[in-house]
């Protein structure tokens, strides 16, 4: 039996485009007092986030990430 992965949101920053975030998938942006400075950018599974990112986001309900540049 295979486990059912979990779903996350993710955001973009646009005055910092090399910043993510990852909050659990339908939770939205309600903790954030810059939550306009936010645009969604789609859904990843589980699988795709690194250890540390699903660390994150199980103690806090959300996960920033440097992206690459």
């Amino acid at each position: 039996m295979q486990q059912q992965q979990a779903e996350f949101d993710f955001y973009i920053n646009l005055a910092k485009p090399t910043l993510g975030l990852y909050v659990r998938k339908g939770a939205g942006l309600p903790d954030l007092a810059d939550a306009k400075q936010w645009q969604f950018s789609g859904h990843v599974w589980q699988s795709e986030l690194s250890p540390d990112i699903l660390k994150g986001l199980d103690a806090n309900g959300h996960a920033f990430q440097e992206l690459g540049g």
